[in-house]
């Protein structure tokens, strides 16, 4: 169920919300939550139902974990909570591409059945990933169970982000403030939902047809001039940006319709001035999340000149292969 089909716009959204704010303005606060995290699942579940058993399974692990690790932080409980979750995660989104690696190098013909990658794993993923260090760093406290499943499948950041930390959205849901429709929150989170409506349905999808049509032409052969070549390349910059900007604007409005507030994702990264800057503008929750549980972790900048590039290589390489399950990634990480 995309942002911009009539199914989300006309019937899901306002069921959704209005359903929301008329039970929790009633005091039932903890029904309220759980129809929105019905609603949530259901969201999830309209592309592939199969898939619901795996975002719950997630949500039961990691709880799980975290609440272990509340009681008596172990290195080996933090150790198997992130493997557990990067071991799915990989299975899902790698698999296939390792064993298509595999079998060119060795001329061996290992057959894997076809992954359907999930909706949305990356994200869940990372997001309860932190929940866990977190809790093994004493820096979280112990949550409401049905807090922490909205948490995870809240449905404007499930599917494209942003990536969501805990301690920005959970304390949110305890505000009793949240539950009542507000007129401000509304025109708000409407205005910006419009904004990112039209980034991705006019000029996203306006875009691409040039890009598209540059790009499929390489493809085949066709000689491009030296100005139909750079159009496409700035064609598919623009588009790449106003989709997946639009989407976070998107998201955000939703939120804030919720009164919820989620955080900015991107800010207008191409009037950067600088590579450096660039990163800080981009995909903000991502560069944040690299930074914060890779970069740092890694030792970051306070371990000479030498082990500062080495870590920063590192977390760009795996930033480029978070994107996607091919070597096209892996470069452009590199």
């Amino acid at each position: 169920m995309l942002f911009n089909s009539y199914v989300f716009l006309f019937v899901f959204l306002p069921v959704t919300l209005f359903g929301f704010h008329i039970i929790g303005k009633q005091g039932y606060h903890k029904v309220a939550v759980s129809w929105l995290v019905g609603a949530s699942l259901f969201f999830y579940g309209w592309w592939n139902p199969a898939y619901l058993g795996l975002i719950l399974g997630s949500i039961l692990f990691n709880y799980a974990v975290g609440f272990s690790l509340l009681g008596r932080p172990h290195k080996l409980t933090l150790f198997l909570g992130v493997a557990g979750n990067l071991g799915v995660l990989g299975y899902f989104k790698y698999a296939n591409f390792f064993i298509d690696n595999i079998n060119a190098l060795t001329s061996n013909d290992i057959i894997l059945e076809q992954i359907i990658l999930p909706l949305g794993i990356s994200f869940f993923t990372f997001q309860q990933i932190t929940y866990l260090v977190d809790a093994y760093r004493g820096e979280t406290r112990e949550y409401n169970f049905l807090h922490y499943c909205l948490f995870v499948v809240f449905f404007p950041q499930l599917i494209a982000g942003p990536i969501v930390h805990h301690k920005e959205m959970l304390p949110q849901f305890a505000k009793d403030a949240l539950y009542g429709l507000k007129s401000r929150n509304l025109a708000v989170g409407f205005t910006i939902f419009i904004i990112g409506l039209f980034k991705k349905v006019v000029l996203a999808d306006g875009i691409a047809v040039h890009a598209t049509s540059v790009f499929a032409g390489a493809e085949h052969g066709v000689y491009l001039t030296f100005f139909e070549a750079w159009g496409g390349a700035l064609a598919y910059s623009f588009q790449l940006y106003f989709d997946f900007s639009g989407y976070s604007d998107m998201a955000i409005g939703l939120a804030r319709m919720f009164g919820i507030r989620l955080p900015l994702n991107f800010n207008s990264p191409f009037k950067a001035t600088s590579i450096i800057d660039f990163w800080r503008r981009w995909h903000i929750t991502l560069s944040r999340f690299l930074r914060d549980y890779l970069y740092i972790p890694l030792g970051g900048n306070r371990k000479g000149e030498a082990r500062r590039f080495t870590n920063l290589m590192i977390a760009m390489l795996l930033g480029g292969l978070w994107h996607g399950a091919g070597w096209n990634f892996i470069l452009f990480g590199l």
